[in-house]
């Protein structure tokens, strides 16, 4: 009778480690038990160690499936630039972030990290992705439903590289040009930025009409997480400084830069970021009041909040002077996730020894990585971790790129059109002798598509990624009988004897990204302004400016004949000679004030000092030429 219960006993351990082993009988990884019930089955089986790995997010330079595994980290990401290798395909992207999962799932319980990427204007950090025009473009659209569709696009081609988290929106209102980052803002009006909120639902999909406000939704496979960012406040700093400080009433914080993130949140929104910026004098990365009072409370947002890079060691100055006290600051003020991203072992030393003796309670722990679980089981990582090569066909395809020469089309803003209205320049004729291409821009496409376009700050050059210049869309564009000559610096010389019918200038600010785009003068980098005055000054000419926001071009406007904002564009330039030939009409409206002088700055639609070159949502129209 012994030996026989023994053996009972034996199959009966066997029985029990292989069902614990393959996951079956664990509540969590049940995907037909309700979603409340799972997060707290798994936060029951959690250790402390297992809960803080949760709330880390380190670069994937650092993601080792040792590190994976043995500190227990909930998500990692790619810094902007940060790719598996140079010009790496798809399938490469998918490996590696494979490979860094299967380190998460062997950690005793098996959670799945999530990986984060900027994708700010299509999947930008990727070779050969759709580059998209960058949201001060988009914003003079005005179509959220075209916006949308880019969401769609841009998460297929995230998805296509085995990464299910973008950070994305940056729903900032840029109230002052000279910020570094006001070309990642809609506009200087909160109600088109809230409109193009509308991205969200593309990029994390339609939100279920029984679903509660608040809670995240992620639609599936060929969707993302999204971030609505930099909460709260990053485009108002004084003199558009980056990072500084927003020094407005509250009304004000609330009327202008809040607004995008009631309507994110009403749309599912998985994740926010916390803004570098002050409101006040005061970091948002430990401000209680409006991490956790404002945004968790009162909108009832239930997703997980985000630190930007290093985002708590800048609460300090200088940034890491007190790491502990930034990581209480940060932690109890309403932070969930840290992104860290290097030096992950001191925060987790630091948070743990503060977690064990009570002096960051662990309630708010808990809530951190309940809020985290949540995202992740709604986005399906536990039945879905590992991803396959079945999108990577996806990635810059025809369709997306058609739907990015669509958007470039929409963004332009005809601001002039011949020295009087009774003889416009635009529509330029596609039949005629001879043409005269000229500019820094007419032939670079890393400066057309700006930063945060495969390297962080942006690069120069055609070879950074597939695309269309402005110069190979005119020739591609204009009859096969007419001569394109292409002169990125003429000289009056040889402008004096020419024999052009007319003269297409592109010039415009060099690629830049966050802090270093920051200025104070605003003006067209040498040898831009020569160009303008040398080519207008020897022939009809159009000048297109290729920039993330206005500049100073009122000293040159009476030179020229016409005048085109082009924003950053992004790789399809042939959206340009659609509109520039008569192909498709200019629509676009300027989705910020283009000021005459920068001090006349900050200056936008409805201050009493209101007296613009071009004044908010100007923008003349053109008919199609018809066939």
């Amino acid at each position: 009778m012994t030996k026989v219960l023994i053996v009972l006993m034996g199959f009966l351990l066997m029985f029990l480690s292989e069902t614990l082993g393959t996951g079956e009988q664990l509540t969590y990884k049940d995907p037909t038990k309700p979603l409340n019930v799972r997060i707290k089955d798994l936060l029951g089986r959690m250790t402390v160690e297992e809960k803080i790995g949760q709330m880390v997010q380190i670069e994937r330079l650092n993601a080792s499936a040792d590190v994976m595994k043995n500190y227990f980290i909930g998500s990692v990401l790619s810094g902007g630039g940060s790719a598996p290798s140079k010009n790496a395909s798809a399938k490469d992207w998918v490996d590696m972030v494979n490979e860094i999962q299967k380190g998460a799932l062997s950690s005793r319980l098996g959670i799945p990290m999530i990986y984060g990427i900027d994708a700010v204007h299509g999947h930008n950090n990727v070779y050969n992705a759709t580059i998209f025009p960058h949201n001060v473009g988009l914003g003079a659209t005005r179509d959220p439903q075209l916006v949308k569709n880019i969401g769609s696009a841009t998460a297929l081609e995230i998805r296509a590289t085995g990464i299910p988290y973008a950070f994305a929106p940056c729903i900032a209102v840029c109230k002052d040009p000279r910020w570094g980052r006001c070309y990642e803002s809609y506009s200087e009006d909160p109600k088109i930025v809230q409109e193009m909120t509308e991205i969200i639902l593309g990029l994390q999909g339609e939100i279920p009409p029984n679903s509660r406000k608040g809670v995240p939704y992620v639609g599936g496979k060929d969707k993302v997480a999204g971030c609505a960012k930099h909460f709260v406040g990053d485009g108002g700093t004084t003199k558009g400084i980056n990072e500084n400080d927003t020094v407005i009433d509250r009304h004000s914080l609330l009327s202008i830069h809040m607004p995008g993130y009631s309507h994110s949140i009403i749309k599912g929104i998985a994740t926010v970021m916390a803004s570098y910026s002050s409101w006040n004098g005061e970091k948002m990365h430990a401000h209680k009041e409006l991490l956790t009072g404002f945004l968790k409370n009162t909108l009832n947002f239930k997703g997980f909040v985000i630190s930007d890079w290093q985002g708590i060691d800048r609460i300090t100055s200088p940034p890491h002077a007190n790491y502990t006290y930034s990581i209480i600051a940060s932690v109890t003020a309403g932070v969930d996730m840290i992104m860290i991203p290097y030096d992950y072992k001191e925060f987790i030393d630091k948070i743990s020894y503060l977690v064990k003796n009570n002096i960051i309670p662990m309630s708010r722990i808990d809530d951190a990585v309940w809020r985290i679980l949540r995202v992740k089981f709604v986005m399906g990582l536990f039945e879905n971790p590992l991803a396959d090569y079945s999108l990577v066909n996806e990635i810059g395809k025809k369709e997306h790129r058609e739907l990015a020469r669509e958007a470039v089309r929409k963004s332009l803003v005809l601001l002039k059109n011949g020295k009087s209205t009774s003889t416009p320049l635009l529509p330029l004729p596609k039949k005629t002798q001879k043409i005269l291409v000229a500019g820094t821009h007419a032939n670079n496409l890393g400066y057309q598509c700006g930063g945060w376009t495969i390297e962080w700050q942006g690069a120069s050059g055609n070879n950074l990624t597939s695309g269309t210049t402005v110069l190979d869309a005119i020739k591609e564009t204009v009859d096969p009988e007419t001569e394109v000559t292409f002169e990125e610096q003429p000289n009056k010389e040889s402008l004096q004897s020419h024999g052009f019918s007319y003269g297409i200038v592109v010039v415009g600010e060099y690629p830049y990204a966050e802090t270093n785009g920051d200025s104070l003068n605003l003006t067209i980098p040498d040898p831009g302004p020569s160009t303008i005055t040398d080519v207008c000054g020897a022939m009809k000419c159009v000048v297109i400016i290729i920039s993330g926001r206005p500049v100073v071009i009122e000293p040159y406007i009476s030179s020229m004949d016409a005048l085109v904002a082009a924003w950053l564009p992004g790789t399809e330039g042939k959206g340009i000679t659609d509109v520039l030939f008569g192909d498709y009409g200019f629509t676009g409206k300027l989705p910020r004030t283009w000021f005459k002088t920068v001090d006349q700055l900050p200056m936008n639609f409805g201050d009493p000092h209101y007296d613009p070159l071009f004044s908010f949502g100007y923008g003349l129209t053109t008919e199609p030429i018809k066939a």
